[in-house]
């Protein structure tokens, strides 16, 4: 099918700000929204009030707006995060010296504003920079936007709901819907910028002095330095990148992002912008692995929340609001390269069983901190209630396939069960214990191998590495010789060159079907060290980290011949896991 034909671009940015390997990829986020930076300094992804609403910037996807901050001299580009924070530093080094740009979302944020800060801050030489900002609402599907210059030199913007103010660019030029500024920069000294965004009225204008303090002040105190974990710096920016995926009191998008091809014109193109209930207990079990970090109980809270709305109707996942997410359409862009502009997720009418267990597991690290509500424990018992119901019948998986009788679904189940029972009354325990008895015996009955391993499921004698995990959670002991047996297997069948992929997809050789998923390499690791094998763990953990982009950010996937970042970003079940893993290395064996 050929892609969607490309409008002409009277605005030339499309060729000044093309899309970059996502490795190069920066995000910042506030919680409630998070913008994609490209090297160029080109926000090139921001969706505004919301995850999921549409997109200001839509240039990651081939539509229009980005907002630019460039040296004017040619460079080469660096930059970092401040550590334990989603403040990130773009740093460029020009032939006259570097220049830097401090750039942030307002934090903690606003449910109904977007705060956009960049303060370009100038070396022992002036900093000359180009900046370019192109607002197009909607994906650029509300027509012209309202361009007008007040008293104080702000800028104010308007398109359909959409209402913006830019303060700082008091002599930039308008022309085609863009506005355009050479900003110089004396030597030692710096310059702010200031976009807001809204759906509605703006208020007072932003103060960039006081909204920086507020923004670093935050950010220190939502993050915990994680001294004594196997890799502070990079467990400090997986719970930072967690804190800034979730708004505040719960809830937990899967990434910032939609349509980024996991296999270049595969067709696996999906909408992450929502809150899965297995991320969310994911997200939950590493904030509470030494102590209830406050990621915990926020994870508890939106899950009960979810379990009492919907009881029996339970999805896998929603929008932040506790709605089902749209069902799957297109936009008419031509997406990332390789990629598809699809918005909505098709997980809207599946049931997932092993997402049961995981919310079991989430209770259960909350009860050993006890922390668990009376409305905590009453949403256990209506997990287990449709656990009860709905166990014998097939379902999509962890990997959210086809309907089948998935042998990692029946024993995350088992793993909630008997974890989560030390946290109920003993008449609910004792239930808890024999139903997690019962499908541990038909799931052993039907989905254990000749060689003792577990198959993925009855009919595919294949191992999946997302059973590495159950054993860690206490469907059975890591020890147990099923255990052994399936950690050997993925070893031999899943592992290559330390990365490790989740399931042979079909007859081609692993790398040409999918990339490693990096989820699954820092589960290995986890289940290494539970099962005594300390160097193996660590040597696990240490090459996950490799699959890292320049920022640090981990996708759902990696290219191991290319060494190139595949799927949605940031993936926040990677950096749950990869924060685990950090936790459970230093602590030792359980």
């Amino acid at each position: 099918m050929n892609p969607p034909a490309t409008a002409p671009d009277p605005t030339g940015l499309a060729e000044a700000y093309p899309p970059h390997a996502l490795r190069d990829y920066a995000v910042l986020a506030d919680g409630y929204r998070g913008a994609l930076l490209g090297p160029r300094g080109d926000v090139a992804w921001l969706c505004v009030p919301r995850w999921d609403s549409a997109a200001v910037f839509s240039a990651l996807i081939g539509g229009p707006g980005t907002y630019g901050v460039t040296p004017a001299d040619r460079f080469v580009w660096g930059g970092f995060y401040e550590p334990g924070t989603m403040i990130w530093r773009s740093r460029w080094m020009t032939d006259a010296g570097a220049i830097e740009c401090r750039e942030a979302l307002a934090y903690p944020g606003e449910p109904g504003r977007a705060v956009l800060l960049r303060r370009i801050v100038a070396g022992d030489q002036p900093a000359v920079v180009d900046v370019t900002l192109n607002l197009a609402p909607d994906f650029g599907r509300t027509g012209k936007v309202t361009i007008e210059r007040d008293d104080t030199g702000r800028w104010s913007l308007r398109a359909g709901v959409i209402r913006a103010r830019w303060s700082g660019a008091a002599e930039a030029q308008h022309r085609h819907g863009c506005l355009r500024l050479r900003l110089e920069v004396p030597a030692d000294g710096h310059h702010d910028l200031v976009l807001e965004i809204a759906e509605s009225e703006l208020g007072e204008p932003v103060d960039p002095d006081r909204a920086w303090h507020a923004t670093g002040a935050a950010w220190s105190a939502a993050v915990p330095d994680f001294a004594a974990t196997a890799a502070p710096t990079e467990s400090r920016q997986s719970y930072a990148v967690m804190r800034g995926l979730t708004a505040p009191g719960g809830g937990t998008v899967a990434a910032a992002t939609l349509g980024l091809p996991e296999r270049a014109q595969a067709g696996r193109n999906y909408d992450y912008r929502y809150v899965w209930l297995r991320d969310q207990a994911y997200v939950g079990i590493a904030a509470g692995v030494r102590q209830p970090l406050p990621l915990l109980d926020e994870a508890v809270a939106h899950t009960t929340a979810r379990v009492l709305e919907h009881g029996d109707r339970l999805a896998p996942a929603y929008r932040l609001d506790g709605r089902l997410p749209p069902r799957e359409a297109t936009l008419d862009l031509p997406g990332y390269p390789g990629g598809r502009d699809v918005v909505g997720n098709w997980v809207r009418g599946q049931f997932q069983l092993d997402s049961l267990g995981e919310i079991l597991q989430l209770c259960a690290t909350s009860g050993r901190h006890d922390h668990l509500s009376t409305d905590d424990r009453a949403a256990a018992k209506q997990v287990i209630d449709l656990i009860e119901q709905r166990w014998p019948q097939p379902d999509a998986g962890v990997w959210e396939v086809e309907q089948a009788w998935w042998t990692h679904s029946r024993l995350a189940c088992v793993a909630g069960l008997r974890a989560v029972a030390g946290s109920l009354d003993h008449d609910q325990a004792a239930r808890a214990a024999t139903l997690a008895d019962q499908i541990m015996a038909e799931t052993s009955r039907r989905c254990l191998g000749a060689d003792g391993a577990w198959r993925q499921r009855p009919d595919r004698p294949g191992v999946d590495a997302a059973l590495l995990l159950p054993p860690v959670r206490g469907a059975l002991p890591a020890t147990d010789p099923r255990s052994l047996a399936t950690l050997d297997k993925v070893g031999r069948d899943l592992v290559r060159d330390g990365y490790v992929y989740r399931y042979a997809v079909d007859q081609r050789p692993l790398g040409d079907a999918e990339g490693a998923f990096s989820m699954c390499g820092f589960a290995l690791s986890i289940a290494q060290l539970a099962a005594g094998r300390r160097v193996d763990a660590y040597r696990s953990f240490d090459r996950q980290l490799t699959a890292a982009g320049t920022p640090g950010l981990f996708s759902e996937e990696f290219d191991i011949r290319q060494r190139q970042l595949r799927g949605n970003l940031p993936q926040v079940f990677v950096h749950a896991l990869m924060l685990e893993a950090s936790q459970r290395l230093a602590q030792g064996p359980p």
